[in-house]
């Protein structure tokens, strides 16, 4: 279809599977803080004033686990108590035998990564993920100058597209916790003024452009008291809305030696710079992996049509200037650092400070 409307959402960091997947990273970047060679799959689930962190670790690092969760939670902006309860193991002998090699390293999972650009926003971004992230991250940070909002949240853009080209926003999205002495005329006030008129170009809304605010009513309870969450429960948020397609893994709590997080930072890269170097309107990478080979066993591009050459000479292309090899993966984008907190909410991709985001040149 040439003309449609694609819809995609966003979610706030005091949703539950935000909470989690932001403990998740939180404890890799502390685990990467003291030990960057540390190997990591440390997860959370929570419920109500109940959180378990559980996974396995190799690390030579001291983590208060507990410590770390509450802190995360508090500075979401949740004040109840929360019980902790860990239970993370060492990572199996021969999964680690397999990742870590002389000189090398190889990929510590088999499985599937993919990475999209496109050129519809200067991001490189698919418009309706990147809407919905902008207001997300406009609503977290309004609530937290508004008391009668509360850090549970969700944000959905619909955008009309004619000739695959954007043509309007067709339906926004947004839902709030709030405290319960507020009317729904007062959020919906507030929201349109403060949430979504910054963020949401003019030249993209018109007179038949829907407003949807709490459109289920009161929102009181929030968070884990309104639903459990558990981390890597939110990729398609965490990726492209729906747009380019998923791999099979998750990305918050694993080390860039699993594949499913640093393989798909590294096809994003790859088809970041493809569009940006305007050899097609939207590209997208595939890769695949076996568990304990340095290399992948199989890189597929598509441009759906839109490249300014054939799909396999723009795949040449890619072959002479990116190396697959997880080892460089690591190096190239300089992944052992704590900088994984960060990624947990808004996206992983789209976001200027982080290395995958970067245009290089190439050669061809």
């Amino acid at each position: 279809m040439k003309d449609y409307v694609f819809t995609s959402e966003s979610i706030t960091e005091g949703h539950p599977d935000k909470i989690c997947d932001t403990i998740a990273d939180a404890i890799l970047d502390e685990a990467l803080r003291q030990d960057k060679n540390s190997k990591m799959a440390v997860e959370a689930t929570i419920k109500d004033e109940f959180v378990l962190i559980y996974g396995e670790a190799d690390t030579k690092a001291k983590i208060d686990f507990e410590g770390i969760a509450k802190k995360v939670i508090k500075n979401i902006g949740y004040e109840e108590e929360y019980q902790v309860m860990v239970k993370v193991n060492k990572q199996s002998s021969e999964i680690h035998q397999a990742v870590v090699q002389d000189g090398s390293i190889g990929a510590g999972d088999q499985g599937i990564m993919f990475g999209y650009a496109c050129d519809d926003t200067e991001e490189y971004m698919p418009a309706p993920i990147a809407y919905a992230h902008k207001l997300a991250k406009q609503l977290s940070e309004v609530r937290r100058t508004h008391p009668i909002l509360r850090p549970d949240g969700k944000t959905q853009v619909s955008v009309e597209y004619e000739n695959d080209q954007i043509k309007r926003i067709d339906t926004i999205v947004v839902s709030t916790q709030h405290t319960p002495d507020v009317s729904q005329q007062e959020i919906a006030n507030l929201i349109m003024k403060e949430v979504i008129t910054p963020v949401i170009p003019d030249e993209l809304l018109d007179e038949d452009t829907r407003y949807l605010i709490n459109p289920s009513g009161s929102f009181i309870v929030g968070g884990s008291f309104g639903d459990s969450g558990t981390t890597g429960r939110k990729i398609v948020v965490d990726t492209y809305g729906g747009m380019g397609r998923i791999g099979g893994g998750c990305f918050s709590s694993k080390d860039p030696s699993k594949v499913d997080r640093s393989a798909a930072y590294y096809c994003r890269y790859v088809a970041k710079n493809i569009v940006a170097h305007q050899l097609a309107r939207k590209c997208e990478i595939q890769v695949a992996y076996a568990i304990g080979k340095v290399k992948p066993i199989s890189i597929l591009l598509d441009t759906f049509g839109t490249g300014t050459m054939s799909d396999e000479d723009l795949l040449d292309i890619v072959k002479k200037n990116f190396n697959f090899e997880v080892k460089n993966i690591i190096e190239e984008l300089d992944l052992l650092k704590p900088i994984y907190q960060a990624t947990a909410c808004y996206g992983h991709f789209g976001r200027n400070e982080f290395r995958w985001e970067k245009v290089i040149d190439l050669k061809y």
